[in-house]
């Protein structure tokens, strides 16, 4: 029986209904019984796919979605290991006269993005319904066939008419229990499959058409010669080319999947703007600000060309190329991580730190989200999958459900700006600014450590309130035994670290070897126990050694022996070098022959996912086999589930890049761009405060409700240039737009995260995400900070450039003029940590004690200074310059000056609030904030 261990040091049976029973959560390393309110692990996922909208599928669709999933996933696999050219192996054999061989694939970039977007497609047209019969369009269908039984009859010839039109509409369209695939969806799945070998078979067709046109193509009759007698005569048919209905198609298929993927309103927004690029010429040019959204007239066969076989541009643009090469990369990484049952011990962890403390559940929630957000980019999946472990026990510590929940959606959504990984729009930064990754990384910790700090100081606050203490000693482990039991986890984030920054290998490289090395360490893990370790060892230092001997023998690997590829040997020396390069091979192979020769190993060291077990029992039950303790099924179900798991996670962002690429495909077909920045000058009145408040606005409101990355996508678009013509560094700029599309997850009305959270916490779902936003104030203040200060993500101006400011990612020598980097890095830094406490007590209304609203205007003043005293001082200047005043200042002195005062603010009313707690006895009703940072 496998055996798993308890944060008390103990062990249970998987199956025991323990403190990771799926009946729900309970405290760590306790017996106690599930919290009423907790909701179990099939709970939560029902709960994602609800607001997901995914379907529950059943059956040979199921096995259908997991196949093409897997195979989605070994695609970028062999992309992400050679790059677009690769080997198929297949066996060298023949049957029945056919001869079957190794097939050497050579995709050009066109083609690799046509085949993702198609994966995703087809995956999305599987797992999510075209229509559950509650849209605003079949519920108005749906009452006509009422309608004509009331005035008719329903005996009446016509109405038994509508309501056969409407059980054959509803048997291709509807899915009201997301639980079949409609006849529709097989339409749609078909039309993907057909562009995607369109692609692959007709490339050269494509081309020629850059050079002479979609028009150019072959015409529909000419492909499937069996249509003309049928289609031969039609104007339209005759008019357009294959590829340009191909094309028109794809375009058509990628908005209906962004309407059940991502919504109605992004699905409205990107449509938008291809009406405009058809019709925006309409717009007449004289007419004031909005004459400079006029464009030159395009044909359909234009938009089509430039949105559809195009990789400047357009679906296949940018945003999909990113995908391509590193989003899904690392969203399989997260994939892998998770099923190697890391989430479950970095909660664990989250719980050996801070569990103890005062609000030691809400802390452990932060620094769980935290952790989790390296495995997760998504905000609801982050919030639900923690949130079912650690909203229950805030609220059983004495936290309301509104504010548990606030907790775990606030620091969720905060997973997208956290390094290493960060979410997918961190990765199309890199593209679109020409950063490497590991600079993206550095410019990113202050802020990120800024906003987790500030949740952090929050929720101490409020359990100083309310006097809410830890959980009970003898309920946790000690870290140093917590990590023994655990400490690989850690390994893969020191690996990825390790490539990007020290190795400084590209992006999509350092996440295949980092994957590589996860799956070598778990197999090596599976494999190990007291029984197998001599044995573990003695196989791995046969492979080391045979392999060894074949590159001193022949210069090649016992692989290329067997094939006959051996030539020269090397030396020692040359042999060592090459076998260490194959290090996790080596590893990996060990643990899968050591597990074959004792496959019901009890693997004590490991616990995976419990969906793996879960996933291995319920094949073991459809073979008759006893397979759930099966060490080797076990990890072959461990590396085919992440697979699976990682297309499913993987699909939506695959949509939503591809959608938002539109939008910018139709900015550069169209030549908005230019008069886009200069209406939105116009607009701003040359003010930096506004244009930022423009921008912020912007991202919050077309963020709510869609992801993040397409957030990103659409205003790096339009807002960029803009924001960069003020002055801003360009870094900078994405990232402050990055920031507010992460705000908009928990900002109401369409708080999704906090929605999600709600859910788990059983809580009003308004309430929560009001709560939320309030707790993530920082994180909307923190963008204008490091936008008026930018050594706060460390980039510094670049002396004499000529061409306009231009700023680079601090080094060493930076750091060591001191004269530069106290006031413009260490003093804005002090700053902006200082200026979250006193945003704390200015949202909680305690510090030591409660604060009074006089006080409480004081600490949000003093916070503002503190942080970004830009934020005050600009306007006053911007006035100024309209009433026609020049003044002249030194911006740095000013910033100090500002920050100085700000920071009197802050120690007199802050000293104020002590004395008057020692006075109140309040100082002994919780630990103070300064104490709690020393214990940490």
């Amino acid at each position: 029986m496998t055996t798993t261990h308890r944060t008390d040091g103990g062990t249970d049976d998987p199956n025991d209904g323990g403190p990771r029973d799926p009946g729900g959560p309970a405290a760590p390393g306790t017996d106690a019984p599930p919290d009423d309110d907790a909701i179990s692990r099939e709970e939560a996922d029902e709960l994602i796919d609800e607001i997901e909208r995914r379907r529950s599928l059943q059956g040979v669709a199921a096995v259908a979605v997991a196949a093409i999933g897997i195979l989605f996933s070994v695609f970028q696999l062999f992309l992400a290991a050679r790059s677009f050219t690769f080997t198929v192996w297949l066996p060298t054999v023949e049957i029945a006269g056919l001869s079957l061989s190794p097939v050497r694939v050579s995709l050009q970039l066109l083609q690799a993005n046509a085949i993702h977007v198609s994966f995703a497609l087809v995956l999305t047209f599987l797992l999510f319904p075209g229509s559950m019969g509650d849209g605003f369009v079949a519920k108005n269908l749906g009452r006509v066939v009422p309608g004509l039984a009331q005035r008719l009859g329903s005996n009446s010839p016509v109405t038994r008419l509508a309501a056969g039109v409407r059980s054959v509409f509803r048997w291709a369209f509807l899915d009201p229990d997301r639980q079949r695939v409609t006849p529709f969806d097989l339409v749609c799945i078909a039309a993907a499959i057909l562009s995607a070998l369109y692609f692959l078979t007709e490339f050269a067709e494509i081309q020629n058409m850059r050079v002479f046109g979609i028009d150019s193509g072959r015409p529909i009759t000419e492909v499937y010669a069996f249509l003309q007698p049928l289609l031969g005569g039609v104007p339209f048919v005759s008019e357009y080319s294959y590829a340009m209905a191909l094309g028109a198609i794809g375009v058509l298929l990628v908005l209906e999947a962004t309407r059940r993927t991502l919504g109605l309103p992004l699905m409205i927004i990107v449509a938008t703007f291809i009406v405009y690029a058809r019709w925006g010429y309409l717009i007449s040019g004289s007419t004031p600000f909005l004459g400079l959204l006029a464009i030159p007239e395009l044909t359909w066969p234009d938009i089509v060309q430039n949105l559809w076989y195009n990789t400047e541009n357009g679906v296949f643009g940018i945003p999909v190329t990113v995908s391509v090469s590193f989003i899904y990369i690392f969203i399989l990484f997260g994939s892998f991580l998770e099923m190697s049952g890391a989430g479950q011990w970095f909660i664990d962890l989250a719980y050996a730190l801070t569990g103890r403390r005062k609000g030691g559940p809400a802390k452990a929630s932060i620094l769980a989200s935290g952790f989790m957000g390296t495995i997760s980019g998504s905000s609801i999946a982050n919030t639900v999958t923690t949130g079912a472990f650690t909203i229950p026990l805030m609220k059983r510590s004495g936290y309301s459900p509104e504010f548990s929940g606030a907790v775990e959606s606030s620091a969720s959504s905060g997973g997208q700006i956290l390094p290493p990984v960060m979410g997918a729009a961190a990765f199309l930064m890199v593209q679109y600014t020409a950063t490497p990754f590991a600079e993206i990384i550095i410019l990113s910790t202050i802020p990120a450590v800024v906003f987790f700090f500030g949740v952090w100081v929050m929720v101490h606050l409020k359990a100083v309130e309310q006097d809410i203490g830890g959980v009970a000693a003898e309920d946790t482990v000690g870290l140093v035994e917590h990590l023994k039991y655990g400490w690989f986890y850690l390994v893969p984030i020191g690996l990825l670290l390790y490539y990007l920054i020290v190795e400084r290998l590209s992006v999509s490289r350092s996440a295949w070897f980092t994957l590589v090395a996860l799956v070598a360490l778990i197999a090596f893990i599976a494999a190990y126990s007291k029984e197998t370790r001599l044995r573990l060892f003695g196989v791995l230092s046969a492979i080391v050694g045979v392999e060894l001997a074949s590159y001193v023998v022949a210069g090649v690997p016992v692989l290329g022996l067997v094939t006959g590829a051996g030539g020269e040997g090397l030396s020692l020396v040359e042999a060592a070098t090459a076998v260490t390069a194959g290090t996790e091979w080596y590893v990996m192979l060990a643990g899968v022959v050591t597990l074959l020769s004792r496959p019901n190993l009890d693997a004590s060291l490991l616990e995976l996912n419990p969906e793996i077990r879960e996933t291995a029992e319920d094949l073991g039950e459809r073979t008759g086999r006893d397979l759930g303790d099966s060490q080797p099924f076990k990890l072959g179900t461990f590396v085919v589930k992440s697979m699976d798991e990682g297309a499913r996670t993987a699909v939506p962002v695959v949509i939503a890049v591809a959608a938002a690429g539109i939008i910018p495909g139709v900015i550069s077909v169209s030549g908005l761009g230019p008069n886009l920045t200069s209406l939105l000058l116009a607009l701003s009145g040359g003010s930096k405060v506004i244009m930022l408040l423009v921008t912020a606005i912007a991202s919050i409101i077309l963020g709510m409700g869609m992801p993040t990355t397409v957030t990103y996508i659409i205003l790096i678009s339009m807002l960029a240039t803009p924001l960069v013509q003020f002055g801003i560094p360009l870094l900078a700029a994405h990232l402050y737009i990055l920031y507010f599309g992460v705000v908009a997850d928990i900002t109401p009305p369409v708080a999704v995260a906090a929605y999600a959270a709600s859910g788990v916490a059983k809580s009003d779902p308004f309430q929560t995400g009001v709560q939320a936003f309030s707790l993530s104030l920082n994180k909307a203040i923190v963008p204008f900070a490091f936008v008026f200060a930018p050594g706060i993500v460390l980039l510094r101006e670049i002396p004499g450039m000529t061409d306009g400011k231009q700023y680079q990612v601090v080094g060493f020598s930076d750091l060591a003029e001191l004269s530069y980097s106290i006031p413009e890095i260490l003093v804005p830094v002090v700053g902006v940590f200082l200026g979250v406490i006193a945003l704390g007590a200015t949202v909680i209304g305690t510090l030591y004690t409660r604060v009074s609203r006089p006080a409480r205007a004081v600490f949000a003043l003093s916070a503002l200074l503190l942080m970004a005293p830009g934020m005050l001082s600009d306007p006053v200047f911007d006035i100024l310059g309209l009433l026609g005043a020049s003044v002249s200042v030194n911006a740095l002195l000013l910033d100090l000056a500002l920050r100085g005062i700000g920071f009197v603010l802050f120690a007199l009313f802050a000293l104020r609030n002590r004395r008057a707690a020692d006075r109140d006895g309040g100082s002994d009703a919780g630990a103070t904030l300064a104490g709690e940072s020393e214990s940490a």
